[in-house]
């Protein structure tokens, strides 16, 4: 006998098109699916056969929100497949190009999707209303984002300068230059940020997780080829599908991640920080103690106080890579076509992002999957709806279908990112 079900046809403050279902019966068990109902997208099928030149501009159009991402981890696969070395100039501007997009996304999420469920509001205006600082500055960051990623990129959405070995033109200093100061204040304002989260009546609720990220020789992970997890695991990026079992579920158009032995796992801004929270830059490690982030945390619906603190940490190592930079003229090394598989990846804004091709003699895409965070973690979010009805089940079922709504924000899922 079935005792109790809240569906929610639509979820609202989330990218894309997806649901939930809950369903409480008296023997005590209970169900949970996360339903992702957007349109399969096809992307893997639209870059077979096409150039490896042409992926990056191709996946860029994956995501108007992470697109830095998915052209980072086209052409970090592309290049391992060709044995193709970029050097420390664009390696630093690529670094710079995803705390940009780590400042956009973050702050979108922080002040006008998130922060509603913490302010007992229905959307970020309101937000505003209550406090117009916060307001200030999480769209500050926003637009501070955006300038970094059209200065670099070419563009604020779908940047066209991105290219496979680098990129088609280096900004001259002189063009960065006005970015310094605008960062200084945009650090002002992640501080802010990161106070004020801290700040938030956050649920009691805790639950043992395997956290996988990327982990880097040296600094807070975005680019790397080292794949790690609380649990133990430390693999090359090409090991994925060794560790991960990937399958579909009737109600969701995107794949499910799970490990081989059946158990989810999580990837994210919390995952990050707590496998990398030691690498963080000096003012985001002060940012988090002083506003009682420490590893290990557990608790899902902190992850917005993990964004605020990453805020802090892109602006910081935006700086530090803006003040070292330099005037180069050769803006990217050229591939050779090799036939062979390779994998890039990178954290992006909602975790780890992997891209896997396959290419001929003459550079053409022959096999390509795309790993995307928000399909790693669907069965993460299954397995916090079902605490959730069991730690809060007792609530009316307006309070609870709302708390239900905020534990899958808590992943700020990009559904149509998963969706291919």
């Amino acid at each position: 006998m079935r005792l109790r079900s809240i569906q929610i046809k639509h979820l609202a403050r989330v990218e894309g098109e997806g649901g939930l279902a809950v369903r409480l019966y008296a023997s005590g068990k209970v169900t949970t699916q996360f339903r992702i109902t957007e349109a399969p997208r096809l992307f893997e099928g639209f870059l077979l056969g096409r150039s490896f030149n042409e992926l990056p501009d191709i996946t860029a159009r994956i995501c108007g929100i992470c697109p830095v991402a998915h052209q980072l981890s086209a052409a970090a696969a592309v290049e391992r497949v060709c044995g193709t070395a970029v050097d420390c100039t664009v390696d630093s501007l690529r670094r710079l190009l995803l705390c940009a997009e780590w400042l956009e996304s973050h702050a979108l999420h922080v002040i006008l999707l998130h922060a509603p469920d913490f302010c007992g509001v229905a959307d970020g205006l309101q937000v505003g209303e209550q406090d117009p600082a916060a307001l200030q500055h999480g769209l500050a960051l926003k637009k501070l984002g955006n300038a970094i990623v059209t200065r670099v990129g070419g563009r604020e959405i779908h940047p066209v300068n991105v290219r496979v070995g680098g990129f088609h033109r280096l900004p001259r200093r002189s063009e960065l230059a006005p970015l310094i100061e605008a960062l200084q204040k945009g650090l002002e304002s992640a501080l802010a940020m990161a106070r004020w989260t801290a700040g938030f009546d956050y649920p009691d609720f805790e639950k043992d997780y395997e956290f996988v990220s990327l982990r880097s020789p040296n600094g807070y992970p975005m680019i790397s080829d080292r794949l790690v997890s609380s649990g133990g695991l430390d693999a090359g990026i090409e090991d994925y599908g060794r560790y991960v079992k990937i399958m579909q579920v009737h109600y969701s158009t995107a794949l499910q991640h799970i490990r081989r032995d059946g158990a989810p796992f999580a990837v994210g801004p919390l995952a990050r920080f707590n496998i990398n929270s030691d690498r963080l830059s000096p003012l985001a490690r002060r940012a988090a103690f002083e506003n009682g982030l420490a590893a290990p945390c557990r608790n899902p619906f902190k992850s917005i106080l993990a964004r605020a603190v990453e805020m802090v940490h892109a602006c910081e190592t935006a700086l530090d890579l803006l003040t070292r930079s330099e005037d180069f003229d050769l803006p990217a090394a050229f591939p050779v076509p090799q036939n062979g598989k390779g994998c890039g990846a990178v954290e992006a804004p909602r975790g780890l992002l992997l891209h896997r091709y396959v290419l001929d003699d003459n550079g053409l895409v022959r096999e390509a999957r795309i790993f995307t965070p928000t399909a790693m973690n669907q069965v993460t979010i299954e397995e916090d709806l079902k605490a959730v009805v069991e730690r809060f089940g007792d609530l009316p079922r307006g309070r609870l279908s709302r708390l239900l709504e905020q534990a899958v924000r808590n992943y700020d899922p990009c559904i149509s990112c998963a969706t291919h």
